[in-house]
């Protein structure tokens, strides 16, 4: 449905004043997102605190509802780091290692897959073939984690040799999350909510199903189309929950962000595992790394993973030398909020050390 542009967003007061500078910034690059338009929640932390808490736009362009900080959006690619910090919980507390043959859990894999460690699935070095290829096109309905590995298990082969090089891969990320399940004895979300979002405060994070508990304050995915904006929520691969399957908002992924600088969850081994340099990737213009779940620098000094599905573009980018987090969620399909979220961050450091 096309919605005319209405004035204004819909800011949330901060709980500690911004400079003048960083915020100039803010208002230029978040422009797009004002109005009757899709949306975004914008969260700036510094040492803990919020310095910036607002939300833009419609989070529902059909009912006119305006987002919030409690506008729950698909998190996409940004759940890769629940579900590696998931897999990290259970090899913290003895029920798997990380240097498991991924067979050891997930045995009708075929005999290809028995060099691939979790590991490999963690850092993407695994070389399982990518699940969107090997589907029908067009595909009935949605695939699941478990229709995921029914696909794998047909095809005796991999793009490469396990550890030997970089592949991003939806497939690791997706066997993953069963494998959390036959380790744990729990269905991945109940894990997810048992393990991470209860003892953390994170009420309104779930990894969703269709058949599951709601969405509350959810956000619609749209994709722009000929200049007239569609909503575009949901496809084939949506129910996927290993790889990009979790909803959550800015107030609970502060919360997150929290439990990243301390033991309350992982402890400092296995934080260091997650942030660690684990194999080099190809194809950026920059320096980079993959841990697991997260991308890291040259140098270590920023953290970051970005998430895009349809309707939905997400990041979050840390400074942890600095106690530096900015996190933007939006449910559109245009723009890619990485470079938006690293201008946000690099304003508040410069405005910290002129």
């Amino acid at each position: 449905m096309a919605q005319a542009r209405a004035a204004g967003a819909h800011p949330v007061p901060a709980t500690a004043p911004a400079s003048p500078a960083p915020m100039a910034v803010i208002d230029r690059l978040m422009q797009p997102y004002e109005g009757d338009v899709p949306g975004a929640a914008l969260l700036v932390l510094k040492d803990g605190k919020a310095i910036v808490r607002r939300s833009y736009g419609r989070s529902d362009l059909e009912r006119g509802t305006k987002s919030s900080p409690a506008t729950n959006y698909r998190l996409a690619s940004v759940s890769k780091q629940f579900t590696a910090a998931a897999v990290l919980l259970l090899a913290q507390s003895g029920k798997l290692s990380i240097d498991d043959p991924v067979r050891r859990w997930l045995p009708s894999l075929p005999p290809a897959a028995d060099g691939i460690t979790l590991q490999h699935l963690l850092d993407h070095t695994s070389g399982v073939l990518d699940y969107e290829d090997l589907m029908a096109k067009p595909f009935a309905g949605q695939i699941s984690d478990a229709g995921v590995l029914a696909l794998l298990e047909q095809q005796d082969r991999l793009n490469f040799t396990p550890g030997s090089t970089y592949r991003y891969s939806n497939s690791g990320y997706a066997l993953l999350a069963l494998v959390v399940e036959r380790a744990s004895g729990q269905s991945f979300p109940d894990f997810l909510r048992s393990r991470i979002f209860k003892p953390l405060g994170m009420r309104s994070s779930l990894a969703y199903v269709a058949d599951g508990p709601s969405i509350r304050h959810r956000a619609w995915g749209y994709s722009e189309q000929d200049g007239i904006w569609q909503r575009t929520d949901q496809n084939a691969y949506s129910a996927v929950l290993g790889d990009g399957g979790i909803y959550s908002n800015i107030d609970d992924l502060a919360r997150w962000d929290a439990a990243l600088y301390d033991d309350r969850l992982l402890d400092d081994a296995m934080r260091a595992r997650a942030f660690g340099k684990q194999v080099k990737v190809s194809g950026d213009p920059e320096a980079t790394y993959y841990g697991y779940g997260w991308r890291v620098n040259q140098d270590g000094s920023r953290q970051w993973h970005s998430g895009e599905s349809i309707g939905f573009r997400n990041t979050i980018i840390r400074w942890p030398g600095q106690h530096l987090t900015v996190i933007l969620l939006s449910n559109r399909n245009d723009p890619t909020p990485y470079q938006t979220a690293l201008e946000i961050g690099t304003a508040f450091l410069q405005a910290a050390d002129p």
